[in-house]
């Protein structure tokens, strides 16, 4: 079965898709863009089978390499790889407890105010003057706050925020091997001022996740400064561009469904069901990235041989019946809730309470500011982007009351 992962069908209704997928079987071959022929799997207990299993599936092929990185891929991004996302044990446990140090530090929990702060904001310049209606709230609040907050946190100069908004904004062209190619500039730039950023935090310390690695790494932890920069370059884009899609996707919902925004305004603490509901039902991330098969095995059935790539479909397993009823209907009091859009096993996302706290600052500032805000288009309007791996919507028009 063929399912196009980057077509506006698909990313309409990805239940559909996942379904004809999961009815060839619970491990199947795919074709994936920039990554070619994979396995993929189906069901919720399979895709957590092989997050879990980091001895079977590793990140890492048996020469070191990056499971999904191509023959053809610049070797700037061998660099960039080098952080705990793309990495086995020992190395993860290693580079994840420096970070999970300077998190702490951090206090990332106690920023609920600052965030609920940028939100407001956010939402109060989306329509203000020189910003005629309608506005794309992708591009002027739901990129703008997370990147707003990862900046923050890692401690980057106001001043400086522009050049990470353009560079940002750089990758939604990441669609294709051209495409890839063409970031090239971009990738240097950064490297270049992360490097910068580094040093400084070095001769005169500071304030943020930069200095706060930097103190770890003096204290003993152990790291390298290619490591460190490669740790930011993770921590920035993980940290803005699924929340991004999370936040857009959840108001879109929304939108087109106001009886759900007037359930969630009844009693606040919905929102927190809500999200949760968001992130199984959008899928932000559809994909975990690829692993190696280490050696033989035998998935549900089906023989899968050594040096051979695996995808995990987070998507898939939450949108999988068995363990949640009707996973084609957005239903925000689900409770329990068993998705895995943050993964699962030793890679489970470092930023999960920061996206949660994103993403419910986000629809209660814009909702209280806009009670009346509505999508300024038919809502067979809205297109996704055609990036695979990622339900990215690509503008969301917006009006505050028609």
């Amino acid at each position: 079965m063929c399912v196009d992962f980057t077509s506006q069908d698909y990313f309409r209704d990805p239940a559909a898709g996942i379904a004809r997928l999961r009815a060839e079987g619970g491990v199947i071959k795919v074709r994936f863009p920039l990554v070619g022929m994979v396995w993929t799997t189906t069901t919720h207990t399979l895709t957590e089978t092989v997050l879990k299993d980091d001895k079977t599936f590793s990140m890492r092929r048996d020469d070191g390499g990056v499971a999904g990185f191509r023959w053809w891929m610049p070797g700037i991004l061998r660099t960039l790889t080098n952080h705990m996302l793309s990495a086995d044990e020992p190395d993860h446990k290693r580079l994840r407890d420096v970070v999970d140090e300077a998190f702490r530090r951090r206090a990332v929990l106690e920023m609920e105010p600052r965030v609920m702060a940028i939100a407001d904001e956010l939402a109060g310049e989306l329509f203000r003057e020189g910003n005629r209606p309608p506005a794309d709230l992708v591009d002027r609040y739901a990129r703008k706050l997370p990147l707003s907050v990862i900046c923050e946190l890692l401690g980057l100069p106001l001043a400086d925020r522009p050049k990470f908004t353009s560079w940002a904004s750089g990758f939604t062209r990441l669609t294709s091997a051209a495409g890839f190619l063409s970031l090239i500039p971009n990738i240097l730039a950064m490297k270049r001022y992360m490097g910068k950023r580094l040093q400084i935090a070095r001769e005169q310390g500071g304030e943020g996740l930069i200095a706060e690695l930097v103190r770890v790494e003096k204290e003993g932890g152990r790291i390298t400064s290619d490591e460190i920069v490669a740790m930011l370059f993770l921590l920035l884009f993980a940290g803005h561009e699924t929340t991004t899609h999370l936040i857009s996707g959840s108001i879109h919902e929304l939108l087109r469904n106001p009886g759900l925004r007037a359930w969630i305004e009844e009693e606040d603490v919905r929102v927190d069901l809500a999200v949760e509901e968001f992130l199984r039902f959008i899928s932000p991330v559809q994909f975990a990235k690829p692993r190696y098969v280490r050696q033989n095995v035998e998935l549900d059935g089906v023989l899968l041989r050594k040096g051979e790539k695996i995808m995990p479909m987070l998507a898939a397993a939450n949108f999988d019946p068995v363990t949640s009823a009707q996973p084609e209907k957005l239903d925000l009091a689900r409770k329990p809730n068993r998705h895995v859009a943050f993964g699962a096993g030793i890679h489970f996302c470092l930023g999960h309470q920061l996206a949660r706290i994103e993403a419910r600052c986000a629809l209660r500032a814009l909702f209280r500011r806009w009670p009346k805000i509505e999508l300024a288009v038919d809502d067979n309007q809205i297109r996704w982007r055609s990036r695979a791996g990622l339900r990215a919507i690509a503008q969301l028009p917006v009006v505050p009351s028609r």
